[in-house]
């Protein structure tokens, strides 16, 4: 048995090495002990690549590529043992007398070899690693078999794992350089979010960057920086899709021989350089959106699918359903204060650090689906009742596909619109001033626009005892927005509110640790991977409505907030289809202060395309010519 790597340079890697003997030889697993039994192989390996993600970085876009790479090479390992389907990547057939052991086996190996090569970098590396030997040492198979040779299912497996590796590092995702960027630079000084203002943005249209002392990771480890924090993968449209063709992608010059691939260009946003109307209402909408995030204030709404959801694509007009089409009955009302409810969904779908990303969400969401009492896999709906493991290599394959296609079409057109963050573009505008009355106060034609209520100019009479502004008297003529109030000192005990705060230290909903993605805005990546993801569900399990037509999710009275406390009464998310719970995901990001509405519709649009386009892909690698249905073949 050799104990060389096929894989290159691992064993090279000497904190990867003494890493691995270190924590070997530790008394007692680190990790969750893995349950083997409950759940079919594949379903255990994608667990394994959720959990480590979540110990990860918060890299949506690269972890979205190893959802789909993992989603391949089970594919491949599972395809090998049946001549009646080929594999994407590494195609070959294996004939044994137990083609479900040794399936099994195969998809273990390459499951294991695949994942240790992606993480062997992780700073989740101590966390991450126990839990892969302890997932093959709890199904039987040997970690240390790293043999290509051979007609073993577990020499198949570590084959299907050396040709995804290999294809992975030609991919244009540049993985050889931890996916750095090649020529992207920042226009735009970092902003400091912790003074007053922006001051120093002279390209206010761009991305802008955050000068901070210390950044502290998922994992709760904080490190001194060195320099500002760069821009995630903004040339990720030049690695290459599972489905998304030439007849998507548009080639922009970048200077010298760069060049950006845009795929599903929808446009460029509002730019303020252009005293574009629609750029000062959009980030106005998201100072309206955190004036919602007050538990207080008195406000109750209906959440259930009777009043929410059905929107028609691209619009926020639905107004729910008058019937559960699954069971006939009216949905029940649900009524809650407006506040828990907005705040639930900034937190819930925000995906950011200590979680699984947005793409790796709806992995989540696939599985509960697949759990359900009422639910039948059969693939699309139609044909044969499918055992557990057949049927997840599929709903995999169309899934992992969708969100990295999203992550590529999200990102080609981030790194390309290199779009200011609200953060950036609501300091920077309420410090200029207000833009809607040229004859009054504190009057700048890139100013805030003025919304009584909302956006004003604080002034004498404001400020004085009983006004609304009486706190901020120091800051006459300055700008105050009705808003969320900003970070508490005791997150366990305390919550914000709303209330008004000076437009130069406005903050988004967010961890204080966090404050907000470090990429630019346009387009809303949570708006394209959850409408891609949302239409691959809608095919793969044949219905647009979750099992009984109600998914939910139950959230407890002040024990699921993290960033304050709350919420304030114990209530249930519920979407009655999958683009419900996927529109939903959108709008969370308005909340949390993270995206305007023109970032959000367009990825909306482009991720409805992507997810059609990742399931008929994913048809035609199943089925091949064979004749499968036309329920969703358009």
């Amino acid at each position: 048995m050799s104990r060389q790597c096929p894989y290159g340079e691992r064993p090279a890697h000497w904190l990867f090495v003494l890493t691995l003997m270190a924590l070997l030889l530790m008394p007692g697993p680190l990790a969750a002990e893995p349950d083997s039994e409950s759940h079919p192989v594949p379903r255990q390996w994608k667990e394994e690549l959720l959990e480590a993600i979540s110990n990860d970085r918060a890299r949506p876009a690269v972890h979205a590529r190893n959802l789909h790479h993992l989603s391949i090479a089970l594919w491949d390992a599972w395809a090998a043992f049946d001549p009646g389907f080929q594999g994407h990547v590494h195609v070959e057939e294996l004939t044994v007398d137990d083609p479900a052991a040794g399936r099994d086996e195969a998809m273990s190996h390459a499951a294991f070899q695949l994942l240790l090569h992606r993480f062997e970098s992780s700073l989740g590396l101590p966390i991450i690693l126990p839990s892969f030997f302890d997932r093959m040492d709890a199904l039987g198979y040997d970690p240390w078999f790293e043999d290509t040779e051979g007609d073993s299912p577990a020499a198949l497996g570590n084959r299907v794992a050396e040709s995804i590796i290999a294809w992975g590092m030609a991919d244009g995702s540049n993985e050889a350089e931890d996916y750095a960027a090649t020529f992207y630079q920042p226009v735009n000084p970092p902003l400091d979010p912790h003074a007053f203002g922006n001051p120093d943005l002279p390209y206010p249209d761009r991305w802008q960057s955050f000068d901070l002392d210390e950044w502290c990771d998922q994992l709760g480890q904080c490190f001194p920086l060195e320099e500002p924090i760069p821009f995630e993968t903004p040339e990720w449209g030049r690695v290459q899709p599972f489905a998304l063709g030439e007849s998507d992608l548009d080639i922009h010059p970048a200077g010298g021989d760069n060049e950006w691939w845009v795929y599903l260009d929808p446009g460029p946003p509002p730019f303020l350089a252009d005293d574009d109307p629609e750029f000062f209402a959009t980030f106005a909408k998201v100072i309206e959106f955190s004036s919602f995030l007050d538990p207080d204030d008195g406000v109750m709404i209906d959440i259930s699918p009777a009043s929410m959801g059905n929107n028609p694509p691209g619009t926020n007009d639905g107004e729910g359903y008058d019937l559960n089409p699954i069971t006939g009955e009216p949905y029940e009302p649900q009524w809650v204060p407006r506040g828990d409810y907005t705040r639930i969904l900034a937190e819930f779908w925000a995906d950011g650090p200590a979680s699984e990303t947005p793409p790796g969400h709806w992995f989540s969401i696939l599985h509960d689906v697949s759990d359900h009492p009422q639910f039948e896999k059969r693939f699309a709906g139609q044909g044969e009742l499918l055992e557990g493991r057949d049927w997840y290599v599929k709903a995999y394959l169309a899934l992992g596909g969708a969100v990295h296609d999203a992550a590529i079409a999200a990102w080609s057109v981030k790194g390309y619109y290199d779009y200011v963050r609200p953060i950036s573009a609501i300091r920077y505008m309420g410090e200029l001033g207000q833009s809607s009355d040229p004859d009054g106060p504190s009057y700048h034609e890139h100013g805030l626009p003025l919304e009584p209520g909302l956006i004003e100019v604080i002034s004498s009479d404001s400020t004085a005892p009983g006004g609304h502004h009486e706190h901020l008297s120091d800051h006459v003529g300055k700008i105050a927005v009705l808003s969320w109030a900003g970070h508490v000192d005791d997150p366990d005990s305390q919550y914000a509110g709303v209330d008004w705060v000076l437009a130069g230290e406005w903050w988004p909903y967010q961890d204080a640790g966090f404050i907000t993605p470090p990429f630019a805005g346009y387009v809303s990546g949570h708006s394209t991977f959850s409408r891609a993801a949302a239409e691959a569900m809608t095919r793969i399990t044949g219905d647009e409505f979750f099992p009984g037509g109600l998914g939910e999710y139950p959230i407890e009275q002040n024990q699921f907030l993290e960033f304050e406390q709350g919420p304030s009464q114990d209530l249930v998310l519920q979407w009655a289809r999958y683009v419900d719970a996927a529109d939903e995901c959108s709008l969370s990001r308005i909340y949390g202060g993270i995206h305007p509405p023109a970032d959000d519709i367009p990825g909306r649009l482009m991720g409805l395309d992507i997810g059609i386009q990742a399931f008929n892909k994913t048809l035609s690698i199943i089925y091949g010519d064979r004749v499968f249905g036309d329920r969703f073949s358009q």
